[in-house]
């Protein structure tokens, strides 16, 4: 989630700003259900519920991003959203998606479901195609000031939210596979770490777990850590392991397990089993 603040004011007021922005109440956000939305050629509508938890109305609009995890070389992993003009992914829905309603005023306490209907271009490639549902918020009474009296000072400052939801379209026979690349790992005084390239080999959205166990030569658990991984594209993640001051026996070696089970924050129905890929990597 992320938050946008619109600042409308007259000259001067910069000083008083500052000191009601600690008291702003966050009235511009809503309630959003559930967190993905999965279409599929045997049931292409979905919805969405939003609600206005707040005493105040909201307005509610609805648009189409992509956006996919990506990461730098040393694998720094961000998602940056992109509106229809910059995508071109061979994999993207946004185009063919439709919201009803796309805008909507909510009285205080009211929910609005949105319905979705994708409308796929015929005989595309078996798998799985993606878009972000963008839920912008804000407050519905914002107004202006008056910019014709320069004598007054006026402020007001609307806080806009957006949230993006996933939202994923299936169709045909369907595959989740990963598979390592390559994989680097570094040791300081007191850190390893490890990177690891892995290559999407399905037609899917590998959803899953990467757990990283660092032992040492008498398998004592040094340091353990749990991932949460999506992997849409090929991607690079870097895992640090603090060794810690203890009296370890050397050399340190390195358990790693990617798999599916584990991601009991995913409805069973819209994960797509996949590959188990279990190895183990001395540390230097």
């Amino acid at each position: 989630m992320k938050c946008k603040w619109n600042s409308f004011r007259q000259p001067a007021v910069f000083f008083i700003v500052l000191i009601l922005f600690p008291f702003i109440s966050l009235t511009a956000g809503v309630l959003v259900a559930p967190t993905s939305v999965i279409l599929s050629e045997n049931d292409r509508t979905g919805r969405l519920t939003v609600q206005n938890p707040s005493d105040s109305p909201i307005e509610v609009s609805i648009r189409f991003g992509f956006g996919i995890p990506l990461s730098d070389s040393l694998g720094n992993v961000t998602l940056r959203l992109q509106d229809t003009s910059e995508v071109n992914h061979p994999r993207s829905a946004m185009n063919w998606i439709r919201a009803f309603p796309r805008r909507v005023v909510l009285a205080p306490g009211a929910t609005q479901v949105i319905r979705f209907v994708a409308t796929p271009p015929k005989d595309i490639p078996d798998g799985e195609y993606w878009a972000r549902i963008v839920v912008r918020s804000q407050d519905s009474q914002a107004q202006l000031p008056d910019a014709g009296d320069l004598e007054s000072i006026t402020t007001r400052l609307n806080m806009v939210m957006e949230t993006a939801i996933v939202l994923k379209y299936r169709t045909g026979e369907l595959m989740a596979k990963l598979g390592v690349i390559d994989t680097e790992i570094e040791r300081s005084d007191s850190l390893v770490t490890i990177s690891i390239d892995l290559e999407n080999q399905g037609n899917v959205s590998y959803v899953g777990v990467l757990r990283c166990n660092l032992f040492d030569a008498n398998d004592v658990e040094i340091t353990t850590r749990r991932i949460n991984i999506a992997i849409y594209d090929d991607i690079k993640r870097r895992v640090e392991l603090p060794i810690g001051i203890s009296d370890y026996r050397q050399p340190f070696h390195v358990d790693i397990v990617i798999e599916n089970d584990g991601r009991n924050d995913v409805p069973a129905n819209e994960l797509i089993s996949g590959n188990r890929l279990e190895y183990t990597l001395t540390v230097p």
